[in-house]
């Protein structure tokens, strides 16, 4: 099957976004499917892979269409997968009609959207935004959204990342309820094996980690909503409890170096600065390790996993089945400690497969810190299930297969 992936994220664009398109591409492709991928002009992928990229794409304005128009009937694809995310196509609505262009340039070919938000936001001009609402008025309400376009009455099935985006879009869209289908990210790295320790002995000595030291990792990008500033004050209260603790953040910062700057990189920005310079004011630096960067298609990640004796998560709002780092940390059975948010997702359970704490208390993230940290069987309890949760639900196996049964759709 001859798939059309358009992302505006993807490599060498640092963004969980462009993680999860090329780790999905090159699983679909591994699976046998002949895959080809629509992306912005400055993504221009080195290194030899089982997929084609195409980076055409210059703003994916109005005055970009034309030419998505034309590459789609060229290569005539026999299913299409957006990855939608609106910061990514810098919040313009051209990319929301992907759909209706397909419908007509491909007949009966499906359209699968991929969600990666639970939210949407428009950032378009007075004049768009009025053409919009008519638009809307014009053709009803079930079938343009104001926002979405046509994303969701004319793509054959939506793919939302966790059970809470399902009921977020059932509860504004109750008519694309059937189309949803959830499918929680795996995770988004290279996996390295660990043959008798060999991979975690050999970081922990470039890392100059004692034998007896307790190491944490964090694992992401760097931007506001992941609780970074919570956990580097919860790690200050534990180092000033136990001398032989670690602190490693894995991932650096978070970069849409493509696009436009905007407000929301200008304070992801702000916030990564701030979180950098933290740790010297907090006394900390000699025992805050930042890795930086990795290339999509390495196993550095996983080796700083594996070096790793425990996981920390603190986003602001929970944890949800949709978190890519947390599906990675649990993939190399690491106990997690993670935040508890309004709503917990039924495959989280806490003690078992995860420790939970409240969000934004770096007092009561301390205590789990520590009370793990002093308790080896809750350590081997919470990594044998973070592996069962893991394969469960964060399986490139399952995910692929799932995938792949939304092309076989019909359609709408």
């Amino acid at each position: 099957m001859r798939v059309l992936v358009i992302s505006a994220a993807f490599p060498p664009m640092r963004a969980g976004e462009a993680d999860h398109a090329f780790h999905l591409c090159r699983s679909l492709a591994d699976r046998g499917l002949d895959i080809h991928v629509l992306t912005t002009k400055k993504n221009v992928v080195t290194g030899s892979f089982p997929f084609r990229v195409y980076p055409l794409m210059r703003n994916w304005s109005w005055s970009d269409l034309p030419r998505l128009a034309r590459f789609v009937r060229r290569l005539a694809p026999e299913a299409v997968l957006l990855m939608y995310s609106d910061w990514i196509y810098n919040s313009h609505p051209m990319i929301t009609f992907v759909p209706t262009l397909s419908r007509v340039l491909l007949s009966r070919v499906p359209v699968v959207t991929q969600f990666l938000i639970d939210h949407t936001s428009i950032d378009a001009s007075l004049l768009t935004r009025t053409v919009l609402k008519a638009i809307a008025k014009c053709a009803g309400p079930r079938k343009i959204d104001y926002i979405l376009g046509t994303l969701l009455h004319t793509s054959a099935r939506v793919i939302v990342l966790s059970e809470h985006h399902r009921l977020r879009f059932a509860e504004n869209f109750p008519g694309v309820s059937s189309k949803i289908v959830v499918i929680p990210p795996p995770p988004l790295i290279s996996i390295c094996s660990d043959n008798n320790g060999a991979a975690r002995q050999r970081v922990r000595e470039r890392l100059g980690v004692k034998a007896d030291d307790f190491v944490i990792a964090y694992f992401g990008y760097v931007d506001p909503t992941k609780g970074v500033d919570t956990l580097l004050k919860a790690f200050q209260i534990v180092a000033g409890l136990r001398r032989n603790v670690r602190l490693i953040m894995v991932g650096g910062g978070n970069g849409d170096g493509n696009a436009p700057l905007s407000k929301r990189s200008e304070a992801i920005t702000r916030y990564e600065q701030a979180m950098y310079e933290l740790p010297k004011q907090l006394g900390i630096a000699d025992e805050v390790t930042w890795t930086g960067g990795y290339k999509s298609d390495s196993e550095e990640a996983s080796m700083y996993f594996r070096a790793a004796d425990a996981c920390v998560l603190a986003f602001d709002k929970g944890i949800t089945l949709n978190r890519s780092s947390f599906a990675a940390a649990a993939a190399h059975g690491l106990p997690i400690i993670t935040t508890k948010g309004t709503v917990v997702e039924s495959p989280f359970v806490d003690q078992k497969n995860v420790l939970l704490c409240p969000p934004k208390d770096p007092k009561a993230l301390a205590v789990a810190i520590d009370l793990l940290i002093g308790n080896p069987e809750l350590q081997q309890r919470l990594g044998t299930g973070a592996l069962e949760l893991a394969h469960e639900w964060f399986s490139w196996d399952k995910a692929v297969g799932r995938t792949i049964e939304a092309f076989n759709s019909t359609g709408s």
